[in-house]
C-alpha cells in the first residue's frame, strides 16, 4: 500500500516546507546542527522545550513570514535541509557489510526517543531508542512498532514532608513530533480489534527518526467507548485487564498495522514479553496467505522472530489468569483452529495435558519462547541467569543448553555525549566517528594529553552543577527546598569537587538506599573539616512501590539534615533530560543492585562517552566490562539474594572504596593540578570501553547471531531463499518437513530405549582415548531423525562436551526378537576422566532448532 507524502499537517509558508521536515524527523535529537533554527525562531520556548515541532506549531504565522525574509536563516535552512537528505541517501555501513537481511520489525511496550515524545518510563524505553536511532545511523533496515500513550508513564514531584506525588499530563498528539498515518487516499490508516462484545478502532501514528519508521498505535478514537479510549492512557497503569488489553494492541494490533502497510518483515523482534501475541498474528497472517494450519504456519515463521527478555527475576514476567485470556482470546484460538485449551498451554511450562491445570496463568514470556526461533538475555550474566529461569520449559536438558544466547545491551553514544565530548572526540577520531565499526577509537583517545582529558572533565562537571541547581531552584517549596538557605542555589553543591551520580528507579533490588547503611559515616564524608565529595540524586518508585516511595523519604530525610543539605541534590522528576545532563558531568556513576537481578543496566554506559567512570555491583554489563584499569567494583561475583548481612557487607566496601581509594586518587593532584592516576583511569575508560558498550556494537551481534541467521531460516522455511535454482524448496516445504519430524517423534519417542552401553578406556599410538558403543532400540523413530551424543558437563570457562556417535544404518542394522536395535559407536580423545561422560539421544533435523523446537532427551541414566 502507497503511503500519502508525510509533511501535510504543519501550517507554515511553502518556503518553510523544508523546516516541517526538520522538526518531523527525530533525527534532530542527537544531531544538532539545525539547533540554531530554533533557537532563532523562538529562544525562549527552544530553551524550554527543545521540541522544534512544538515551536513550529507554536510561533505566529506572521514570524514564520517574517523569518522567510531573513536571508541568512533561508540559506541555513536549505544548508540543513540538504544536509539532512544527504545523510539519509548516503550509502550506510549496512550497505557496505552486504545487507542480507530485509526488514527487521522492533515491537516494544515504550520508546524513549527524545523528552518531547514522552512514551517511555525508564531503561527498557530508552534502550528501544537507542536502538532505532542506531538502526538510522547504521542504515539496518528496521521499522519499530509501538504504542501512543496518552499520558505515558508518570510525572514526580515530592511534597514538604518528602513524599512522592505523581501527576499525568496529557500528550497533545498536536504537540508531538508524529503526524496521522494516511493511505494514498488520504484516509487516516487504523486496524480494528476484536474484543468481548464489540470491536475497538485503533488509530496509527508515524514516527520519522533518520532513517527508520516507528509506528504507533492508540485508542483515543471517537468510535470506541470512553473506556476503551483508555487502553493506551497510561504506561504500565492498570490492572491484568487493561494489560492484557494492551498486549493485544502492541502484538496483534501492531502486526496487523504492518500487514496493512504492505510491510513483511523477515525478522520480528520482540523486546520484553509485551508483544508476544504477534507471534501468534503473524502465524495466523501466515495462515491466511497459504490457506495452511496452525501448526505449519508456526513452524514456518517462528524462525524469524527473535525474543529478547529484560526480566532477571521469574516475578517479572506477564501473566495473565485463563479465565481472563478465555474472555480476551478464546474466540482468536478458534480462529487459529487450536482451541482455547491449547492456546493456554503455549503460555504455560510443559507436562501437564490441556485442560489439566486450570489455574494456572497464562505467562507471556513462556507465550514468546514457544513462538520464536531464537531467545536472549541482554548480557552475559543474563544470559546465565534466564538460562536458570527457563529450565522448566526444556525438562533434563543440562543448564548450558537451555537455549537462551545474549547480546550485552549498548547505548547510543550520539545520544548521550555533552557538547563537550562531541568536540573532543571529533578531533579525536573524526566526524563519522559513530557511522560504523568502532573498533579503531581506542587508540586515538589513548592519545589524548592528560591536560585536554582534565579540562573536558573539569569543564562538564562545572556545567552540571550549574544546570543542577537552576533544576532545584524550580522546584518549588518541596523537601530539601531552598528556603532554609536564602533560596540561593549557589550554596549548593561546589564545581570543582568531586561529584558522584545516582540516578534510577527507586526499588528494593537497585538498593538506592545502600549509601545510606550507615548515614553518620556518609555525614562524615560529605560534611567532615575536609569534605571532598558531593552527590547528586534522582529517580523515581513505581506509584505501587510504598518500599520504593519509603526510600526516597530515607533519601530526603537525610538531606533535611542542616550540614547535608549544601552537598546533596536530589533532582526531582528523572527523565531524558535530567539523565543527559547527569551523564555529562558526574565524575562517577554509582550502581549498587542485588546480583543478578540488573539484567544489564544502560546508565552507567552513557557516562563512558563523557569520561566518568564507573563504581558498580559485579551485575549486569558492569560483570563483563569491570578491570581495576576502568573503574571500581563491589560484591564477590557470587550470589547472595536479599540478605541483609550482605548488604551491610557491601555497604562497608563501598565507603571503604570511596574513603580509602576514589576520593585520594580525585585528589592526588601534580604541580599543575591535574590527578595524574585518575585521568589515567578515564582515558582507558574511553578509549576501551565505549567502543565496546556501543549500541554499534550491540547492532553488529544482533545482525551476526540472530537477524542472519533467522533470516536464512525463516526464507528457507517459506521457500524465499532468493535466487531460483533446481535445489530451491517449494514454498513451505521445508516447514512441512520439519512439522511432520516433530509430530512423529511426539508420538513415538517413548518407543526409544538404551538395549546395551559399553565404555572403556586404552592407548593407542596417537594417545589415549575413550570408546564408546551403544545399542538402540528406536521403534518407528527413523535413525536420520535423531542424534546419539555422549555429553560431558562443561569445565569452568569452556562450553559442554558434545558427541556424536555414529551408525551404518544400512550394514549395522540388528534384529532383536520383533524390534529392530542400531548399533552407534564413538572413539573420542581421553582429556576427561571416563565417567564424566553420559550416553544420550536427542532430537535432529537438519532444518530445526533443538530444543526450541523439540525438547525431547534421553538419557542413559
Amino acid at each position: 500500500m502507497t503511503v500519502q507524502p508525510r509533511y501535510s499537517s504543519a501550517e507554515v509558508p511553502p518556503e518553510l516546507t523544508g523546516l516541517a521536515e526538520l522538526a518531523l524527523d527525530l533525527r534532530w535529537s542527537w544531531s544538532h546542527s539545525a539547533d540554531t533554527l530554533w533557537e532563532q525562531l523562538d529562544p525562549e520556548l527552544w530553551d524550554t522545550t527543545h521540541n522544534p515541532w512544538h515551536i513550529l506549531q507554536t510561533v505566529s504565522r506572521k514570524r514564520l513570514e517574517k523569518i522567510t525574509q531573513d536571508r541568512a536563516f533561508m540559506e541555513a535552512l536549505d544548508r540543513h535541509v540538504e544536509a539532512r537528505r544527504e545523510s539519509l541517501e548516503a550509502r550506510s555501513w549496512f550497505d557496505r557489510r552486504g545487507g542480507g537481511v530485509g526488514l527487521v520489525a522492533y515491537f516494544s511496550m515504550e520508546f524513549g526517543l527524545s523528552e518531547s515524545l514522552p512514551l517511555y518510563s525508564g531503561g527498557l524505553g530508552i534502550l528501544a531508542g537507542d536502538y532505532l536511532k542506531t538502526a538510522s545511523d547504521l542504515g539496518v533496515p528496521v521499522v519499530g512498532v509501538g504504542l501512543l500513550w496518552q499520558q505515558g508513564y508518570f510525572r514526580q514531584a515530592l511534597s514538604m514532608t518528602g513524599e512522592q506525588i505523581e501527576f499525568f499530563p496529557f500528550n497533545d498528539p498536536g504537540q508531538l513530533p508524529l503526524i496521522p498515518l494516511r493511505d494514498a487516499d488520504g484516509e487516516w490508516m487504523s486496524v480494528v480489534l476484536p474484543f468481548p462484545r464489540r470491536q475497538v478502532r485503533l488509530r496509527a501514528w508515524e514516527v520519522q527518526a533518520g532513517r527508520v519508521k516507528l509506528y504507533l498505535l492508540d485508542a483515543n478514537d471517537l468510535m470506541n467507548s470512553p473506556v476503551d479510549r483508555g487502553i493506551t492512557s497510561e504506561l504500565y497503569g492498570g490492572g491484568p485487564e487493561a494489560r492484557l488489553q494492551q498486549e493485544m494492541v502492541l502484538g496483534v494490533g501492531g502486526w496487523r498495522l504492518l500487514r496493512e502497510l504492505g510491510i513483511e518483515p523477515d525478522i520480528c523482534h520482540l523486546n520484553e514479553g509485551h508483544a508476544a501475541l504477534a507471534v501468534l498474528e503473524r502465524a495466523r497472517s501466515y495462515m491466511e496467505q497459504r490457506g495452511i494450519g496452525f501448526d505449519l504456519a508456526l513452524t514456518a515463521t517462528r524462525a524469524g522472530n527473535l525474543f529478547t527478555t529484560h526480566t532477571p527475576v521469574e516475578a517479572g514476567f506477564d501473566r495473565f489468569p485463563p479465565e481472563l485470556v478465555a474472555e480476551y482470546l478464546g474466540g482468536y484460538a478458534d480462529e487459529l483452529g487450536i482451541g482455547l485449551d491449547r492456546l493456554l498451554a503455549m503460555g504455560r511450562q510443559p507436562g501437564a495435558t490441556p485442560g489439566s491445570a486450570p489455574s494456572e496463568p497464562f505467562n507471556m514470556t513462556y507465550l514468546a519462547i514457544h513462538g520464536s526461533g531464537a531467545v536472549n538475555g541482554v548480557s552475559q550474566l543474563h544470559g546465565e541467569v534466564s538460562r536458570d529461569l527457563f529450565e522448566g520449559l526444556f525438562p533434563r536438558w543440562p543448564r548450558p543448553e537451555i537455549p537462551v544466547g545474549h547480546v550485552t545491551n549498548g547505548v547510543h553514544m550520539p545520544s548521550w555525549d555533552s557538547p563537550e565530548a562531541d568536540t573532543l572526540w571529533t578531533k579525536a577520531c573524526g566526524k563519522d566517528r559513530w557511522l560504523g565499526d568502532l573498533d579503531k577509537l581506542g587508540e586515538p583517545i589513548r592519545n589524548i594529553s592528560d591536560e585536554e582529558l582534565w579540562a573536558f572533565r573539569d569543564a562538564n562537571r562545572r556545567k552540571l552543577i550549574a544546570v543542577a541547581r537552576d533544576h532545584v531552584a524550580q522546584q518549588g517549596p518541596i523537601a530539601g527546598s531552598l528556603e532554609a538557605f536564602g533560596s540561593d542555589p549557589s550554596c549548593l553543591c561546589d564545581p570543582a569537587v568531586l561529584t558522584l551520580g545516582f540516578a534510577r528507579r527507586f526499588a528494593t533490588y537497585k538498593r538506592p538506599t545502600l549509601l545510606l547503611h550507615d548515614p553518620e559515616r556518609l555525614e562524615r564524608m560529605l560534611c567532615g573539616p575536609n569534605s571532598k565529595v558531593q552527590l547528586i540524586l534522582a529517580g523515581k518508585a513505581h506509584p505501587a512501590d510504598t518500599e520504593g516511595k519509603a526510600m526516597i523519604r530515607q533519601w530526603t530525610d537525610f538531606i533535611g539534615r542542616c550540614n547535608v543539605r549544601p552537598h546533596i541534590m536530589f533532582l526531582v522528576d528523572y527523565d531524558m533530560d535530567i539523565a543527559e545532563h547527569l551523564v555529562h558531568g558526574v565524575d562517577v556513576w554509582t550502581n549498587m543492585p542485588r546480583r543478578p537481578w540488573e539484567a544489564c543496566g544502560t546508565s552507567g554506559m552513557k557516562v563512558l562517552v563523557n569520561g566518568g567512570l564507573n563504581l558498580s555491583e559485579l551485575d549486569g554489563w558492569w560483570a563483563e566490562a569491570y578491570d581495576p584499569a576502568v573503574g571500581w567494583a563491589i560484591g564477590d561475583g557470587l550470589e547472595h539474594d536479599s540478605d541483609p548481612a550482605w548488604d551491610a557487607v557491601e555497604a562497608q566496601r563501598l565507603y571503604e572504596l570511596l574513603e580509602n581509594d576514589i576520593i585520594p586518587a580525585f585528589y592526588d593532584r601534580d604541580e599543575q593540578g591535574i590527578p595524574r592516576r585518575w585521568i589515567a583511569r578515564v582515558r582507558e575508560s574511553m578509549a576501551r570501553l565505549v567502543p565496546e558498550f556501543s549500541s554499534n556494537r550491540m547492532m553488529a551481534d544482533y545482525l551476526d547471531r540472530y537477524y542472519l541467521p533467522g533470516t536464512a531460516s525463516y526464507r528457507q522455511r517459506v521457500g524465499d531463499s532468493g535466487a531460483e535454482t533446481a535445489s530451491t524448496p517449494r514454498p513451505d516445504e521445508v516447514a512441512a518437513s520439519i512439522e511432520a519430524w516433530r509430530t512423529s517423534l511426539d508420538e513415538h519417542w517413548s518407543e526409544i530405549r538404551f538395549v546395551d552401553v559399553e565404555a572403556s578406556t586404552s592407548d593407542r599410538t596417537d594417545g589415549r582415548v575413550h570408546e564408546f558403543k551403544v545399542e538402540l532400540e528406536l521403534g518407528q523413530v527413523p535413525p536420520q531423525a535423531v542424534l546419539v551424543e555422549v555429553y560431558a558437563d562443561p569445565l569452568p570457562g569452556e562450553a559442554p562436551e558434545r558427541h556424536v556417535l555414529m551408525t551404518d544404518l544400512g550394514a549395522l542394522k540388528k534384529k532383536r526378537g520383533s524390534a529392530a536395535s542400531y548399533p552407534f559407536r564413538a572413539v573420542i580423545p581421553a582429556g576427561r576422566p571416563l565417567g564424566d561422560y553420559t550416553p544420550r539421544v536427542v532430537p535432529w533435523h537438519p532444518s530445526a532448532h533443538v530444543p526450541l523446537e523439540c525438547g525431547h532427551i534421553l538419557w542413559y541414566r
